[in-house]
């Protein structure tokens, strides 16, 4: 009997076309194509501004919708940049519209920063994942400094120490998934 792949959201922090975390999602569907369906959510930058009144009642039908890929997904990989040591603003919108929902409750989460330096937003990031309870986070994440340098402009990793790194990430989220 064959595998069935897993459904997987991937979730690009930057809003840049052919920005170099978009191109990380592409080399990681590629890599991973025959264990996961990557699904790429396109409408970050469509979400309106988080507002808790809305989060139940009278709730935007982009939220309703983006909560629902989520919650049907086995898993989410982000990928993100760092804007002044910080997380991007859409991206952290976005995980904003979920924190009552619960949507990444018990969710296996991978978060691979890929930024000049990266590490303010990277542990910006893990902190959120964990509050809102994401799955096994401490051990499905990677930070990619100088990522330029690692990507190519076609979607392939160019630097052989990165792509053992995200190889050994995608076997751990894996794993991951099943247990």
């Amino acid at each position: 009997m064959e595998n069935q792949r897993k459904n997987i959201i991937a979730i690009s922090g930057s809003t840049r076309q052919n920005s170099t975390n978009h191109l990380l999602i592409k080399a990681i569907a590629d890599l991973s194509a025959d264990i996961f369906k990557l699904i790429v959510f396109e409408d970050l930058i469509a979400l309106p501004a988080f507002n808790p009144d809305e989060s139940f009642e009278n709730t935007p039908q982009k939220v309703i919708a983006f909560r629902a890929l989520l919650q049907n997904a086995d898993g989410v990989l982000i990928c993100t940049p760092e804007y002044a040591h910080g997380v991007p603003g859409v991206l952290k919108n976005a995980i904003d519209w979920t924190v009552s929902s619960a949507e990444f409750s018990s969710k296996p989460t991978v978060l691979i920063t890929a930024a000049t330096d990266g590490q303010y937003a990277h542990q910006s990031l893990m902190g959120t994942l964990k509050v809102i309870e994401a799955k096994n986070i401490e051990n499905l994440q990677l930070l990619i400094p100088y990522a330029k340098t690692k990507v190519s402009a076609e979607g392939r990793i160019t630097e052989e120490k990165t792509l053992g790194e995200i190889r050994a990430l995608i076997d751990r989220f894996n794993q991951t998934l099943k247990n």
